[in-house]
């Protein structure tokens, strides 16, 4: 499939991409940014503000990325980014305890009904690798029950695929992963309550915890039903196995508490990441005290960082979070989402478009079906060249998705209805070209 650049060049992106694959693997520092999915070479992005993005070429874009979801204030935060010039003034990093952890901390456990201590980390992968480590150090069991479709960072016994058979032991999607770890996990479907019920029958046992996405985004937009998390933390009670809410996307984002105030059901480990730092790389996992008692230097369970809880991300994350518990925030952050989308939608219905947009909070999915999807085996494969097209068409326009369709987009309080309004109209002509 070959496109044309109607709008947009991207010389300066290309020649930039073309110097970095000389330095880094594929060109890129992660992944996905690499734009194999999507069509040209991926964009080198110089500055934000607000909701808009531009890249070396000068192209402005409507950013529904926010960073993969951090930015849920925008780019360039005004208060962020003052606090974060004003830290960096006195130093980057000490290796020791700093005030602004402590009242970073102290935000989130007073504002956080389900936990009771927490300890920060560096990235969301660190958080989820520190809590199967205290989970498994609580309970004195290895095995842990993942779900196909949720993923929990790049950790290795989690970096896992459903094996054969009823009872699926993981396999490895990566190479550099010994079978012995990934035979650590079990990977079952998500929404099958009765497959759950069989594998923890015979490996309760020896399993330490279930760890689950809430809120499943990051392969598509897989929103599951209160009644299967509900009934997750019922067998865990009832198995004594513990209960991980993967909660670095969902956090902060559909809740100041997260999917677990959403939903109201109450894990016994959370793992959080993205917003909590304001834009800065952090992580952290949270639980109430008696679990995270077990961690060091109050227990056995090991877990270090030399960069953990540095003033900079704590300084980020406390202006971030300071603005995020302003009375009526996430009720007018999903109040205007669901507006976006749900225009689109009518004019897709409209037009006869097979596509919709499911949502929750201010996260959004675009799906080439009218179907409810909520496990990851109904995505059809084929409908990643119709979100070529229409990730092309809307860089075209200046708009921009992330470069995948598996993966959802993010409204920010910086888009203003105005914006949400262009977006929307550049939306639908894109579909148009989709589906012409």
């Amino acid at each position: 499939m070959s496109f044309e650049d109607h709008t947009i060049k991207r010389d300066r992106s290309a020649a930039l991409f073309a110097e970095a694959k000389q330095y880094f693997p594929g060109g890129v520092n992660s992944p996905v940014r690499a734009f194999k999915s999507v069509s040209g070479p991926p964009l080198f992005i110089k500055e934000g503000h607000g909701c808009r993005i531009t890249d070396e070429d000068d192209n402005q874009y409507i950013d529904f990325c926010c960073s993969w979801g951090p930015l849920i204030l925008g780019h360039n935060n005004d208060l962020i980014r003052e606090r974060v010039i004003e830290t960096v003034k006195k130093g980057t990093s000490f290796g020791t305890p700093n005030r602004l952890g402590n009242q970073l901390g102290k935000l989130i456990l007073d504002n956080h009904p389900y936990i009771e201590k927490i300890r920060f980390v560096s990235s969301g992968t660190e958080a989820v690798m520190s809590a199967l480590r205290l989970a498994r150090g609580v309970t004195g069991k290895s095995k842990v029950i993942k779900f196909e479709g949720c993923y929990h960072g790049h950790v290795d016994s989690l970096l896992v695929k459903a094996g054969s058979g009823l009872v699926t032991f993981g396999v490895s999607t990566s190479a550099g992963i010994p079978e012995s770890f990934a035979k650590e996990t079990l990977v079952l479907p998500l929404n099958q309550p009765e497959r759950l019920e069989q594998v923890l029958q015979q490996h309760a046992h020896e399993t330490a915890c279930i760890i689950i996405e809430p809120v499943p985004a990051n392969n598509g937009l897989l929103l599951q039903d209160r009644s299967f998390l509900q009934f997750l933390r019922e067998k865990c009670d009832e198995y004594n196995v513990l209960l991980i809410f993967d909660e670095v996307i969902s956090g902060f984002r559909v809740n100041f508490a997260g999917a677990a105030a959403h939903y109201d059901i109450r894990p016994d480990i959370f793992t959080f990441g993205k917003i909590i730092g304001g834009g800065m790389p952090v992580g952290a996992y949270a639980a109430g005290a008696e679990i995270m008692g077990h961690i060091a230097p109050d227990g056995p369970v090991y877990q270090a960082g030399t960069l953990s809880a540095n003033p900079v991300a704590m300084a980020a994350g406390l202006a971030a979070l300071e603005q995020l518990i302003a009375p009526g925030f996430y009720e007018g952050m999903a109040a205007k989402t669901s507006r976006f989308v749900s225009g689109i939608e009518q004019y897709c219905r409209d037009k006869g478009y097979t596509v919709s947009f499911p949502h929750i909070g201010s996260i959004f999915w675009v799906a080439f079906t009218n179907d409810r999807i909520v496990s990851a085996d109904q995505i059809d494969p084929a409908s990643m060249e119709q979100f070529k097209v229409l990730h092309h068409e809307l860089l075209q326009r200046g708009v921009y998705l992330g470069p995948s369709g598996y993966e959802v987009g993010f409204v920010s309080a910086a888009h203003s209805e105005a914006d949400l309004e262009e977006a929307a109209v550049k939306m639908k002509a894109a579909l148009d070209i989709v589906f012409k």
